[in-house]
């Protein structure tokens, strides 16, 4: 098969300089490290270090990347930190950024899965996380404000983004209605009303900073043979592992079967973690019996208050399947081997779909119909955040309170009612002020959240 050729980073005269390539590695490592809150967090994150404190790239680059990467499946976040990572440096910006993205989550959660299946329940372990809950509902709170602030320019945006809201989380209506709905209203309404879905580009000038010269991509133009090449290219990649598991494990073993569901999985998780999450709970526990019920939502803990993607409790069920169902291997061997499946096989296609597309979707920001379509996809993830963060909120918040009654020498236990955790509360206060006024920098703050959960754990 051909190789594919270097995807060329996309120029544009800016006088901010891009990192280095160096500096670039490092920034995405220690993003990796401090992504929590899932998508809505992450991408604050993303948004505040890259725009408003590096200034690497423009306002309208960042939402216009964000908008192709809402409407594909699997993690948006770590699409968003590849396609960045490859308008600043290529192929190999893009592959380091999404590699960095997910790696120290996968090796902390793959420590985690261990010794969540060797030892149980490690106290402090569990007090460190309860302490990072204040942190990611600051930082999904920061989140919504200031996309919310940049986004939605006009009353029709605002109007999305509150019907987005509405719909996601009173009416329960699928994401990708929400999103393909959006940017049909975006396409026909731009038409008629243009003033409507056009951002003030005068705030937000069209520019980044461009590494040195660099080959302009092709107007518009789609090389079919060439964006063939890719895609077979990226199958290819995605599918070898679990091609060479069947040949050498059987197409019965854990492992494989584990990598022909993700695969699947990987391609219909539109709308996030939490949309795809019933179903692959269903099939694991119910279908394929990998896991119980119990240790499915142990995992979704894991998963929601380590960093990266919180799609990464897929990485904890195959961990654990293949843990309890290991063939002729060592179980820990087994467990190892298929929560690196599971997380290949998660992610491969998100590199597949980034380098692919970008490139043709960059070649199409001037394209006034699509832009319009793009900025009311735009107001409907404002509204699909504040979604994320009001559900995180409340669950962080609120806790059920069991009250038992005496009836006629009988007592009944039932839970009606909920106290607010004062701790998460006030400390959320804490974190979104230093975030939002003293300008605290979250790689310092998550951290620091967790050990005051540890203290707070021992103290009370």
């Amino acid at each position: 098969m051909a190789t594919t050729p270097e995807l060329p980073p996309v120029p544009t005269p800016s006088p901010v300089a891009l990192p280095t390539f160096k500096e670039a590695l490092r920034f995405w490592f220690k993003l990796g490290l401090v992504s929590f809150g899932g998508p809505s967090g992450q991408i604050a994150l993303m948004h505040t270090e890259i725009v408003d404190k590096r200034k690497w790239i423009s306002e309208e680059r960042f939402l216009h990347a964000l908008n192709y990467c809402m409407l594909l499946p699997g993690p948006e976040a770590q699409q968003l930190a590849t396609y960045i990572g490859w308008l600043m440096h290529g192929t190999r910006g893009g592959l380091a950024a999404g590699i960095l993205f997910v790696l120290p989550a996968a090796v902390l959660l793959l420590a985690l899965s261990w010794i969540y299946m060797a030892f149980g329940k490690i106290a402090w372990i569990a007090a460190f996380f309860y302490g990072l809950k204040p942190a990611v509902i600051a930082i999904v709170a920061v989140a919504v404000l200031r996309v919310g602030q940049r986004a939605l320019k006009t009353r029709t945006l605002w109007a999305i983004a509150g019907l987005s809201f509405v719909a996601i989380y009173f009416l329960k209506a699928p994401f990708p209605a929400i999103v393909f709905g959006a940017g049909l209203i975006g396409w026909i309404g731009g038409h008629f009303f243009p003033g409507h879905f056009q951002h003030n580009r005068s705030a937000h000038p069209p520019t980044m900073a461009a590494p040195g010269p660099a080959a302009a991509l092709p107007s518009r133009h789609i090389d079919v043979r060439q964006l063939a090449q890719r895609i077979a290219l990226g199958i290819v990649v995605w599918l070898t592992p679990v091609l060479l598991a069947g040949w050498i494990l059987g197409w019965s073993h854990t492992i494989t079967k584990e990598g022909l569901f993700f695969s699947k999985a990987a391609l219909i998780t539109f709308g996030g973690a939490y949309a795809v999450l019933p179903y692959v709970g269903q099939q694991a526990v119910d279908v394929y019996q990998w896991l119980s019920p119990l240790q499915m939502l142990d995992g979704l803990a894991l998963a929601e208050t380590t960093p990266g993607p919180l799609i990464m409790v897929l990485q904890f069920v195959g961990f654990v399947g293949a843990w309890q169902n290991p063939g002729d291997l060592p179980a820990l061997v087994a467990a190892i081997l298929g929560a690196i499946m599971t997380t290949w096989v998660t992610f491969a296609p998100s590199f597949l779909f980034i380098f692919a597309g970008a490139p043709y979707i960059e070649k199409m920001r001037r394209v006034t119909a699509l832009t319009n379509a793009l900025n009311a996809v735009t107001a409907a993830v404002v509204g699909v955040i504040l979604n994320l963060a009001v559900w995180f909120a409340v669950h962080a918040l609120f806790t059920s309170v069991q009250i038992t009654e005496s009836t006629m020498g009988r007592s009944s236990s039932y839970a009606s009612s909920f106290q607010i955790d004062s701790f998460v509360l006030f400390m959320s206060i804490i974190g979104f002020v230093g975030l939002q006024k003293v300008k605290i920098d979250v790689i310092y703050l998550v951290p620091a959240f967790g050990l005051i959960g540890i203290l707070h754990s021992y103290l009370s």
